[in-house]
């Protein structure tokens, strides 16, 4: 059902949104961090519709942060401060799932968002398939502009990885007898977060 899909998919990037909060709130001068807000599904057996979900309703003017598509770029993203955190957000679960998973959609009421999106690619991530073509995650890579929040985070710019890559691949020889790139990675798999489990799914 679409609907329970809806449901698992919000709360998937809630569990994300909640561990960005933890690794960005105590960031001095970093400030209030975006929170989606959790969606519940209620079963209505005697009604037409038997799935439905409940959230909490948001009062206010409601933006969309997040580029949904090419021709879709919002400027507000990039000039309000919950714009630009929900970019950082985007960026720091790329960088957290090695860029197998996205959030997009971003949208909502100040901090407050719903109805987001999950781009993961074709093959899914930790058996988990979103609701978005993984397009999304290519785009994303081409259009994120980092800004302070992502500098905040220690967030590595998504343009210079690839002129590196670009590099390596011209020079090859070169840089294999340089150990010290191969140590500089090792760290990284550490911070990975765990696995999500979901007991009622």
């Amino acid at each position: 059902s679409v609907v329970i899909q809806e449901c698992y998919v919000q709360n998937t990037a809630r569990e994300y949104a909640k561990l960005y909060a933890a690794e960005a709130e105590p960031l001095e001068g970093f400030g209030e961090v975006p929170e989606i807000i959790q969606i519940f599904l209620i079963h209505r057996p005697t009604n037409n519709i038997p799935y439905a979900t409940v959230e909490e309703e948001l009062v206010g003017e409601f933006v969309k942060y997040s580029v949904k598509d090419g021709k879709e770029v919002n400027f507000l993203r990039r000039d309000s401060e919950a714009g630009q955190k929900c970019c950082t957000f985007q960026h720091w679960v790329y960088e957290k799932t090695n860029g197998n998973l996205l959030v997009t959609d971003l949208q909502g009421v100040g901090m407050k968002l719903t109805d987001v999106g999950i781009a993961t690619l074709a093959k899914g991530y930790k058996g988990f398939k979103g609701n978005c073509s993984f397009s999304f995650i290519e785009q994303f890579r081409a259009l994120h502009q980092c800004n302070e929040y992502c500098e905040m985070l220690g967030l590595k710019s998504l343009r210079t990885t690839h002129q590196k890559q670009r590099k390596a691949t011209s020079t090859k020889s070169k840089n294999l007898p340089n150990s010290s790139t191969v140590k500089k990675m090792v760290p990284k798999k550490a911070r990975e977060p765990r696995d999500f489990t979901y007991s009622e799914h």
